[in-house]
């Protein structure tokens, strides 16, 4: 007998995919999971005790968000992050985060600004708790909100590859404040905020490159520090 969408051997697979994605997104995020670590179906079936196809399911989800790479023999490993060239993922960043504000001050509905106010909300909690991941998950939703508003479906879903290729560039950011965001990074999401409730492109333009400029600089200080230690010989 073939499963239906509704029926329960179909329900298990679909949520075993699931948990080994949510498992293994979380490790590649934290790191735990370094760039370019092998990934082994047959380990990992045995380890979350089910069939390489849901294992399979998660890997292909994995790889759509630019988390996991799948090489040329079939195997797969952890996405390796191009540190020589991410001056192009911080152009990209930048551009985006002008962008999607200012079409977001000039398109926005009283329905969209509630949505990256929840966003926001969502945001400001995580950073109380300073749960790296759920502000990596909820920054995202904010920015994602943003570009909804926008309009623009192009230029969203640009955004959000974007944004999820960048998530563990910003678990390096969140790490070099030890988790302990400053309250001016979500001050900075109100003043956005502000700008765009108030239609004004050119803040809004102003207030996302700022908002990408310290990011990077802080991921470029954090990248830049000394950590020699002075041995004496």
């Amino acid at each position: 007998m073939t499963d239906t969408p509704d029926s329960p051997s179909e329900r298990k697979r679909g949520s075993g995919a699931r948990l080994v994605y949510d498992a293994l997104r979380d490790e590649i995020l934290e790191l735990v999971l370094p760039p370019g670590t092998p990934i082994d179906e047959v380990a990992l079936a045995e380890r979350f005790g089910m069939s390489r196809t849901p294992i399979r399911e998660a890997l292909l989800r994995l790889a759509g968000e630019g988390l996991v790479e799948t090489l040329p023999n079939r195997s797969a490993i952890v996405a390796n992050i191009d540190f020589l060239n991410l001056h192009h993922f911080f152009d990209a960043m930048t551009l985006m985060y002008r962008v999607t504000t200012r079409l977001a001050a000039l398109n926005r509905s009283d329905a969209d600004l509630a949505a990256i106010r929840a966003r926001q909300a969502q945001f400001a909690a995580a950073v109380e708790a300073q749960d790296a991941l759920a502000m990596i998950a909820t920054n995202r939703a904010f920015h994602a909100a943003i570009a909804d508003a926008g309009g623009n479906p192009y230029y969203i879903a640009f955004f959000l590859r974007v944004l999820d290729e960048g998530r563990r560039l910003l678990r390096l950011y969140y790490q070099s404040y030890n988790d302990r965001l400053p309250q001016s990074i979500v001050g900075e999401h109100e003043d956005i905020i502000a700008a765009i409730e108030a239609g004004d492109v050119e803040l809004c333009d102003r207030l996302g490159r700022a908002h990408a400029d310290q990011i990077i600089r802080q991921i470029q200080s954090f990248f830049a520090r000394d950590r020699r230690e002075d041995l004496p010989l």
